[in-house]
């Protein structure tokens, strides 16, 4: 084959190519579960002999299916392993790692990350700051959903009927400022909903503050929590400005987990699996899949020197 005419070749198949993942990727953008050959003509601009060339070939890989009846298209069998297949392979804690330490960087304060198990979450990774005075906290331990930040970011986005499960239950006091009450703390739920993230005042632990964010999954459910702590009487006028930044880092971390933003949904409120209510309450929209104890420390660096501080709360 003549060299001009292999080029022309490799680039024929380059664009077709292209043309055809256009075509999946606009399946996935659209609020609609089928789409026409018209429709996709239209948004791609282009003809629909091609696009009934691109169909054809995807639907020969499984990757696009036809409804007979309708001749209304959607994505198949093979689009839905080809996705399984990418979040099987998703290390939260390797992924949020850059992550952690960016927000670690951007707030002087400690940045955790904790997973969820069953009625308890644990923190799985963190990441402090190089400051005179810095909190650590204590890997794989248990802490209960209803105390600290990030047990609350967990438990405020969970589907409401695990919510109502939960505050059913026995809401044990771990501090003074541990809320214990049902309703106090089914409201309090609402206000993290609202806002979409949680603060602790020295409720799990004494002498510690932190913001804490949910890490959303492409269910719509939190898959984990990262959050920022720091001692109570500095953080206090901290977690404002801590939080924004939080809430990008959690915002990013959500959309590498397949997690779509109301925005990018759309206006009315749905986020992934999920639906926030106009009480605040989060309902269901589609079905879906479902050590030793240590002491946390603060440790302060004065002249090389380190030293066992109170335990806190980290959230």
């Amino acid at each position: 084959m003549p060299q001009a005419t292999q080029r022309a070749s490799t680039g024929q198949t380059a664009a077709t190519v292209e043309r055809a993942a256009d075509v999946l990727v606009l399946f996935t953008e659209t609020d609609q579960s089928t789409l026409g050959v018209t429709e996709i003509a239209d948004e791609l601009g282009l003809s629909k002999p091609a696009v009934h060339r691109i169909l054809a070939s995807l639907r020969s890989r499984g990757l696009i299916e036809l409804d007979q009846q309708s001749r209304r298209y959607s994505l198949g069998l093979t689009s839905m392993r080809l996705g399984l297949a990418y979040l099987d392979r998703i290390d939260v804690r390797k992924l949020a790692g850059p992550e952690l330490a960016a927000l670690s960087r951007r707030t002087q304060e400690t940045a955790t990350l904790s997973i969820r198990t069953g009625d308890h979450r644990a923190y799985v990774d963190q990441v402090t700051p190089p400051r005179e005075v810095i909190m650590s906290v204590s890997l794989g331990v248990p802490y209960p959903l209803h105390a600290g930040g990030s047990s609350k970011a967990f438990l405020a986005f969970l589907p409401q009927e695990e919510v109502d499960a939960y505050l059913t239950r026995e809401l044990r006091r771990l501090t003074e400022r541990t809320v214990t009450d049902a309703d106090a703390l089914r409201a309090e739920l609402r206000e993290i909903r609202a806002r979409g993230y949680a603060k602790s005042f020295a409720e799990r632990q004494q002498g510690a503050a932190s913001v804490a964010a949910p890490v959303f999954d492409h269910h719509g459910l939190p898959s984990a929590v990262i959050s920022v702590c720091g001692p109570l009487e500095r953080f206090r006028q901290e977690a404002d400005g801590c939080a924004t930044t939080l809430l990008e880092s959690a915002d990013r971390l959500s959309a590498r987990l397949g997690h779509l933003s109301p925005a990018q949904k759309g206006d009315d409120g749905r986020s992934g699996g999920l639906l926030l209510t106009r009480h605040g309450e989060i309902a269901p929209i589609s079905p879906w899949p479902r050590g030793v104890h240590t002491r946390a420390t603060i440790t302060a660096e004065r002249t090389g020197a380190r030293r066992q501080l109170p335990d806190p709360d980290l959230g």
